[in-house]
């Protein structure tokens, strides 16, 4: 199933043109401009976001404390 790739070496690949370069920019805008929908109201939500919030001040608390 798995072959090696006698006909080209890693040597003589190239990096990528301008070409394929600007596809990537693209690609990186459509994410950009994707529409997430998050349902702000429910309870799961709610937790994720208290979760989210404590871990944070924990991490604000350790960098303060560590500092001093």
């Amino acid at each position: 199933m798995s072959q090696l790739n006698t006909k080209t070496s890693p040597a003589t690949k190239q990096a990528p043109g301008p070409e394929e370069k600007g596809k990537a920019g693209s690609a990186k805008k459509a994410e950009e401009d994707e529409e997430i929908d998050i349902d702000l109201t429910a309870p799961e939500t709610e937790k994720a976001a208290l979760a989210i919030q404590g871990k944070f001040r924990r991490f604000q608390k350790r960098k303060k404390d560590a500092s001093s």
